[in-house]
């Protein structure tokens, strides 16, 4: 099958993060409505949402990267965050692909997610928690889960605030976020999500299917392995990859699925663990 073009834009071409509505993006804000509501532990749908930008206080926004996060409706999640800068190419329009080197990798995350409501300043906003199942920054995933405050912005948008550490100065740092959601649509199969695990040993991987986004992540040791694939023209098109793993993302788009189900992808076999 050959592979169309889909580049991530280079920093050149990137834009500075504004906030005011972006109209060619389809915003979904009711599920930010359902995690307002006043409950002590809410539970919200399938999500799809771009980053627009990373703001690092008290310096300006911008947006070093392609970062995707595909969370199922049971809320595990796949995050890859990709920079747009450095060595290596995406596909070309004659269906070739390079293996990007991992010094294009910011951050690669999966795990599950949890939200909650909180008051803040006297307002009442959704408390979200990413718990980290594997983590390409440690070796020891289950220390290194984060959490912020959603605030709904007049865009249809969410404004994202909290503290982690800069990757830039190995500091614990407040941040703002704001990311634009989509909602999942079925591909080939009438099936929009699917959920893959493997744990044996040292390894563990997850692969997220969302309506027409696919990611997965693997690592062994210090050995890490990623995919993004996209339905593009009516075909699975692959937009990243780094390291030698093959993992089930391009089957996930192109298949239903069933709970239980075992698939092979490389040497390693993958159960089903979600289907929506």
């Amino acid at each position: 099958m050959s592979e169309e073009s889909a580049s991530l834009p280079r920093s050149g071409q990137d834009q500075s993060c504004q906030y005011e509505p972006k109209s060619n993006i389809k915003h979904h804000p009711a599920d930010i409505r359902r995690q307002l509501a006043s409950h002590s532990h809410i539970t919200i749908g399938m999500s799809i949402s771009t980053r627009r930008c990373i703001r690092w206080l008290p310096g300006e926004a911008s947006e070093p990267t392609s970062t995707i996060v595909l969370t199922s409706p049971q809320r595990r999640f796949v995050d890859l965050r990709i920079l747009k800068d450095g060595p290596g190419t995406l596909p070309s329009a004659q269906g070739t692909i390079d293996t990007l080197p991992l010094s294009r990798l910011d951050w690669a995350i999966a795990g599950t997610s949890s939200s909650s409501s909180r008051t803040v300043d006297g307002k009442q906003v959704s408390h979200s928690r990413w718990d980290h199942w594997i983590d390409s920054r440690t070796s020891q995933p289950e220390t290194a889960s984060d959490q912020g405050d959603m605030y709904p912005q007049p865009d249809g948008s969410t404004l994202e605030k909290g503290r982690m550490v800069n990757p830039d100065t190995g500091r614990e740092t407040a941040y703002e976020e704001i990311w634009d959601d989509e909602e999942p649509a079925p591909t080939a199969s009438e099936q929009v999500c699917a959920v893959l695990r493997y744990e044996e040993g040292p390894t563990r991987g997850l692969v997220v299917r969302l309506g027409r986004y696919s990611q997965g992540f693997v690592r062994s040791g210090q050995e890490i392995s990623l995919e993004r694939w996209e339905w593009k023209r009516s075909q699975a098109v692959r937009t990243v990859r780094m390291g030698q793993e093959e993992l089930p993302c391009k089957q996930a788009l192109e298949r239903a699925y069933r709970l239980g189900d075992q698939v092979l992808a490389g040497s390693k076999t993958w159960t089903v663990v979600e289907v929506a």
